[in-house]
């Protein structure tokens, strides 16, 4: 009797890539483009994993819908002229992530996808940059679905895949990762390394430090 299928699913920004040089850069050229104030290091990175509407509604809450949509338009022609000059160099790999990318997809029960509040444009290029393009059978992107953290990303990713909730396992690095895994009734793996302080990640089923723990965590969590 084969195996039950089981499916891991990524976030990006924070969890596989460290992309904060960017999208700091990115906000504050869109925010100064509008004549507007700056929000700080550490708002910005509070916001990473939200769709960027919900994301600017967070960061400029006083300014109107018109202003906000300027900020999404503005973040997003940011974000795609310093991926064309910096290539992957602008969203590099975290150490280990593509070793443990590998080894779970040799696992022949093992399915990769990817849940991430990036746009369908940015998740494309980012892999294509990485040469990811063979191990994600699903691509969950902001494009499609609610802001996280509903749980829409997570239940189409199972939908294509035919993997039960019980064989499916969330890792990403913010609240907002392990939130719309427990409303999509899943296991979640809160990673250390990323934008989200390790105290509000306390939702998440464990915790790891290093991707090298991560195939434990996952072993852990299915027996």
């Amino acid at each position: 009797m084969s195996a039950s299928l089981r499916l891991v699913l990524f976030d990006v920004d924070g969890t596989l890539v460290d992309s904060q040089g960017s999208i700091v850069s990115a906000m504050t050229a869109c925010f100064g483009a509008q004549s507007l104030q700056v929000p700080d290091r550490a708002a910005i990175l509070s916001i990473v994993g939200l769709s960027l509407p919900n994301a600017m509604a967070q960061l400029a809450p006083e300014h109107s819908d018109t202003v906000q949509q300027r900020l999404v338009e503005g973040y997003k022609e940011a974000y795609h002229a310093q991926r064309l000059e910096q290539g992957a160099a602008s969203s590099p790999l975290y150490p280990g992530a593509l070793d443990a990318i590998q080894a779970l997809h040799a696992v022949p029960e093992v399915l990769l996808g990817v849940a991430t509040g990036k746009s369908q444009r940015g998740l494309d290029a980012l892999i294509e940059a990485h040469g990811l393009e063979r191990f994600f059978v699903t691509r969950q992107v902001a494009d499609h679905h609610p802001s996280k953290p509903h749980p829409s990303m997570i239940d189409t990713a199972r939908s294509e895949t035919g993997v039960d909730a019980a064989n499916t396992a969330m890792i990403g690095d913010t609240k907002f990762d392990m939130d719309m895994a427990l409303a999509a009734g899943v296991a979640s793996i809160g990673v250390t390394w990323g934008y989200h302080d390790r105290s509000v990640l306390d939702g998440a089923t464990c915790i790891i430090e290093t991707f090298d723990q991560l195939p434990r965590a996952l072993d852990d969590i299915w027996t």
